[in-house]
């Protein structure tokens, strides 16, 4: 018979292994007994800042990938550069490891499939560490949505629009072909849609992309994709939403949801998040009994507040928190392998529809096989180190392959340098 003792004591942790020791910092620091994970590992191949890492945290640290997987670990986060994630989770799920990805799951269709095929094979968790949809502001829209607050979505709109200044852009992207250098604005869709698909819980049926060929944002970087975009996604019950992003001057985070009943927003202001309050409104007639006509309110953390607040970030703690959950018990996170793969290949497909003037393309049901089997073959990419996958692969700018300024060259030359950058 099991003892009180046996009954009451804590889980074991799980072992968490993170690669990129830039972009895995905060996920580093978040694997703790509160979210009942324990760091054990670290990789990147930039030695001089793993080392440092590795000491700071008291883990093992690994240069090589493979020798980072043989590791005694559960589970790992990665947090490597943008369009390189999916190799990385397939050969963690190989491995016999739970996978958490940050920014983009797939960069390109091919890798989305394969990807799926991974998870569903290895039986394993999987989750994409988009951290925008748990900021207090969209939990509390989608607890409101889910209570039939504004009825069922028509329309969203969802910006992130983030603007740096040049020298900033310059500091974080050393090398020519660095990714954020080619990206083009419509890849990076996940922080704008992953919060209007959690709280309406719908899935993206088509896309129209169109770009905005500003060249003069990026004068001063080495730069050659285009610095804005927007995306209209037709979704899965009719519904429309917009996505609009990514470096345009004027700081833009914000939602807003309209629904057979109402609507509701996070009011727009000049922090991160706006003012920091949720917006709810009603048009008389759809009004229910002694409901008002509209309230605006700064929203509570749905649990753990406290934590939430200090890790930063808007939701930072919530996706290591929501992870380890599921691990736990079996059920896949919202953000799970078939909402992260639709969401990134959003991105994917309003480029090639912005290369096509705006026509629609078709979204593939990465759950049903005979729907993302077309695609298993599809390596299209406008990165530099997809080059070879395919022929006439696409440019990062409506305007085709730009070169960056002389000026704004020279100027990231001779900052790369003084970094101890000596690539070209």
């Amino acid at each position: 018979m099991a003892t009180k003792k046996n009954k009451t004591r804590k889980q074991k942790p799980i072992r968490v292994g993170v690669i990129g020791v830039g972009r895995g910092s905060s996920f580093a620091s978040g694997a703790t007994d509160l979210v009942g994970m324990k760091l054990v590992a670290l990789c990147d191949t930039w030695e001089k800042k793993l080392a440092e890492a590795g000491k700071r945290y008291d883990v093992a640290t690994y240069t090589d990938y493979d020798k980072f997987l043989e590791h005694d670990m559960d589970a790992v986060i990665l947090a490597n550069y943008f369009h390189e994630h999916a190799p990385f989770a397939i050969k963690a799920l190989a491995a016999g490891k739970h996978v958490m990805s940050e920014t983009s799951c797939n960069a390109t269709l091919a890798e989305g499939v394969a990807l799926c095929r991974a998870v569903e094979k290895s039986g394993k968790t999987y989750m994409l560490a988009e951290n925008y949809p748990y900021t207090r502001f969209h939990l509390e829209m989608r607890r409101l949505y889910g209570a039939g607050e504004i009825g069922e979505v028509t329309y969203a709109e969802g910006e992130y629009n983030h603007p740096m200044a040049p020298q900033d852009r310059v500091d974080i992207s050393a090398g020519r072909n660095h990714w954020r250098n080619w990206i083009p604005s419509t890849y990076y869709c996940t922080h704008a849609l992953a919060p209007l698909m959690m709280i309406t819980e719908r899935m993206p049926l088509k896309v129209n992309g169109l770009s905005i060929a500003c060249r003069e944002v990026d004068a001063k970087t080495a730069r050659v994709g285009d610095p804005g975009s927007v995306i209209l996604c037709q979704m899965d019950n009719g519904a429309v939403f917009r996505i609009f992003g990514l470096l345009l001057p004027g700081h833009s985070n914000w939602s807003r949801v309209h629904g057979t009943k109402g609507a509701m927003e996070i009011t727009r202001g000049p922090s991160y998040f706006g003012p920091g309050q949720v917006r709810v409104w009603h048009d008389h007639w759809l009004r229910a009994p002694g409901q008002p006509a509209e309230r605006t309110y700064v929203p509570d953390w749905p649990e753990h507040g406290d934590l939430a607040s200090r890790a930063g970030h808007g939701g930072a703690f919530w996706t290591n928190f929501a992870f380890a959950n599921a691990i736990r018990s079996a059920i896949p996170p919202f953000l799970d392998i078939y909402h992260g793969v639709a969401m990134s290949s959003v991105g994917i497909l309003a480029w090639k529809s912005a290369l096509a003037d705006g026509a629609p393309f078709e979204v593939p049901d990465f759950r049903r096989e005979e729907s993302r089997k077309p695609f298993e073959n599809d390596h299209w990419s406008p990165f530099p180190s997809h080059a070879t996958l395919a022929p006439n692969q696409p440019p990062p700018s409506i305007q085709g392959f730009v070169k960056p300024t002389r000026a704004g060259m020279q100027n990231a030359r001779k900052t790369w340098k003084a970094q101890g950058y000596t690539g070209e």
